[in-house]
């Protein structure tokens, strides 16, 4: 009699695409779900513009840097805007949901591992679906 193995590659799809970004630029639709790892000062992420074909695309940004070295801001299409909070220890952060204005990982206040996900769900709507650190609106 033969023994029957199950394997099963539920890992392997449990895996998020691992990248690093270390000049500023933009990510694009096709890049929806991978997780981006933020290492270098000053840097600026634009986001694709929201529209019907990618609602529901999500993105987690990380601040990989040394702590309190790392500003790292997130700029949305000129007709989208943040929307949620980020629950912690100092405060709540509160994304404004005002269009054109950035979502920003505070540099002074900045953790290794500090992160934000966030989920396209409606036309001009990202919201933030999780993060840890200090992240603020765009003044």
């Amino acid at each position: 009699m033969s023994d029957l193995k199950y394997t099963s590659n539920d890992v392997l799809r449990a895996r998020s695409k691992q990248n690093m970004i270390t000049v500023s630029g933009s990510v694009d639709s096709n890049g929806a779900g991978e997780e981006y790892n933020v290492a270098t000062d000053a840097l600026s992420v634009a986001l694709p513009k929201i529209e019907a074909h990618n609602i529901g695309a999500e993105y987690t940004f990380r601040n990989t840097g040394a702590d309190g070295n790392n500003i790292i801001t997130l700029s949305p299409d000129a007709a989208d805007a943040f929307h949620g909070t980020i629950a912690n220890a100092a405060a709540d952060v509160v994304a404004s949901g005002v269009v054109n204005k950035d979502f920003i990982n505070t540099k002074a206040t900045a953790n290794k591992g500090d992160f934000v996900t966030i989920k396209a769900v409606a036309l001009t709507e990202w919201y933030v679906s999780g993060g840890v650190g200090i992240w603020a609106s765009q003044a």
